[in-house]
């Protein structure tokens, strides 16, 4: 497993926690629709892109002509 892989699974994770927190404490009430929803999307897809490789934005800007890094 290489850093880049980790790191993305630690920023989600974090992502994920923070957005548990916030709810259990009764900071934020995650049952009713809100942007930070979109917030935890983004914490599911950088934790799964570190374990499976697989990243939407990634994807997508490839089809759009964007090189990858070497």
């Amino acid at each position: 497993m290489t850093t880049d892989r980790i790191v993305r699974i630690m920023a989600g994770l974090m992502v994920l926690i923070s957005l548990a927190l916030a709810h259990l404490t009764g900071t934020v009430d995650l049952a009713k629709p809100s942007w930070l929803w979109l917030t935890a999307f983004v914490g599911l897809n950088l934790f799964q892109s570190g374990i499976t490789r697989f990243c939407p934005m990634d994807s997508i800007l490839v089809k759009l002509g964007v090189r990858r890094a070497q």
